[in-house]
């Protein structure tokens, strides 16, 4: 029998909850593959209906706006790669290996998880490098917090700086430390592929030089 994991999304992300139907698994599996194909600014409603093969009215029935699904299949992935975390760390008491096990979910390619058909995480991961931040450097950031909608990305946040710590219960940093580690280890990926000269892995492009810069960036931060 075939597992498939189901994540709870925030109800204001969606007009319609899109994983209760094959329309809706449709709109986020055609979304990810056009932002990832052509990126988001080149991404329409209608576009996507095109390519789904249904209409731009039906894809409004479901999001409000291209923003809202952009920021719902970010949630959707913060939400996922907590789950990994919280996969990959538990039974481990060493907080050392905790924090290397999540910088390395951070920092590499991530493959595709057969237990969600309708969402390729290693096109979405790609995306969240490289159009993540767009869901929340926006003018209504504010409006959008109060209605929880990048919860997912702080309780992410926490669990990482829970792990700190574990390290060393006195740093006075853990949630800045968090999201500085999972925004660098997407800004140096990003910069190694397309803008190599801001990087010191533009030449090799090995994503376990950016996991190694990584370690040494934490634990000499929370060093007791």
């Amino acid at each position: 029998m075939e597992l498939q994991l189901q994540i709870k999304m925030n109800e204001k992300l969606f007009l319609r909850n899109p994983e209760r139907s094959e329309l809706g698994k449709k709109i986020i599996l055609h979304s990810i593959q056009l932002i990832h194909k052509n990126g988001f600014e080149s991404f329409t409603f209608k576009k996507l209906a095109e390519d789904i093969g249904t209409t731009e009215a039906g894809i409004y029935r479901y999001f409000e706006n291209k923003h809202r699904l952009l920021i719902y299949i970010t949630a959707w992935y913060w939400s996922w790669l907590e789950y990994r975390v919280t996969i990959h760390t538990n039974n481990i008491k060493d907080p050392v290996v905790k924090l290397k096990r999540v910088i390395r979910l951070l920092a590499t390619t991530v493959e595709d998880d057969f237990k969600t058909s309708y969402v390729n995480e290693n096109i979405l991961h790609q995306i969240i490098i490289a159009e993540g931040t767009k869901a929340y450097l926006t003018k209504h950031v504010t409006e959008d917090n109060k209605d929880q909608l990048f919860k997912p990305y702080k309780d992410l946040c926490a669990k990482i700086g829970a792990i700190i710590l574990e390290y060393n219960p006195k740093y006075k940093f853990p949630k800045s430390l968090s999201s500085t580690i999972i925004e660098m280890a997407h800004f140096q990926n990003f910069f190694m592929n397309n803008l190599p000269s801001l990087t010191d892995f533009g030449k090799d492009k090995d994503e376990s030089k950016i996991v190694v810069f990584l370690e040494d960036l934490v634990f000499t931060s929370i060093r007791k």
